[in-house]
């Protein structure tokens, strides 16, 4: 079994409460509120921002320049295509520059982010990868499981179409092989590690959800 696969095969549980979460759920069938779906679009939006600087960082940790190469370009698409998806989402939503300038990270934004940066500074690159890697991969099996909806609200259609494409299949699958690559070159002590940070952050991916779905704020 791949490393990737026995990844998947230990967060199978999470994964799927993901799969079933309400905030999911609403987007497919176009009953999530909006005022949940902005709460997200705002912290996700800063969640990408960092996201795009610890794939930037693994660049950094490459030991051949074709990777760096390539995570560069991730980190170049995130800010091209995710981010500017969020800006088109933030115009149509209503998010004003006023908003924006007194943003506050709510919980689980700032410890999702916290813990990606924990992983790629403490860590090489295979702990940047196994951070990193449910983002996408959750993702893409959320797009795939709805790409045959069609919610009313035009906003919910481009969410579900930005994740369901070929384009970012192809990115996924390209960070899964890398992970697989690089776990077969490591010690046991590193996948275990690694493993930890799949685990971590596969769960903060349900926490995120969560927290769109109940306006999440800080307590005080």
């Amino acid at each position: 079994m791949k490393f990737s696969q026995l990844l998947r095969e230990e967060t199978k549980d999470i994964w799927k409460a993901s799969f079933n979460h309400p905030f999911v759920k609403g987007i497919g069938d176009g009953t999530l509120a909006v005022e949940c779906f902005r709460h997200y679009v705002m912290q996700d939006s800063y969640y990408l921002s960092h996201f795009a600087r610890v794939q930037a960082l693994g660049a950094a940790k490459a030991k051949d320049l074709h990777t760096t190469n390539r995570l560069a370009a991730h980190a170049q698409g995130t800010y091209e295509a995710e981010l500017g998806l969020h800006r088109k989402f933030s115009e149509l939503l209503g998010i004003t520059e006023e908003e924006q300038e007194n943003f506050v990270a709510t919980p689980t934004a700032y410890a999702y982010t916290s813990h990606l940066y924990r992983a790629a500074y403490n860590g090489h690159l295979g702990d940047i990868i196994a951070a990193i890697l449910p983002c996408y991969w959750i993702y893409y099996e959320i797009g795939e499981r709805l790409k045959e909806h069609t919610p009313e609200e035009p906003i919910y259609k481009e969410w579900i179409a930005a994740y369901g494409g070929e384009w970012f299949r192809t990115l996924v699958e390209e960070q899964i092989a890398r992970l697989d690559e690089i776990a077969e070159t490591v010690t046991d002590e590193d996948r275990d590690r690694m493993k930890q940070h799949f685990i971590i952050s596969s769960q903060y991916e349900y926490g995120f959800w969560e927290m769109g779905y109940s306006l999440e704020k800080w307590p005080f």
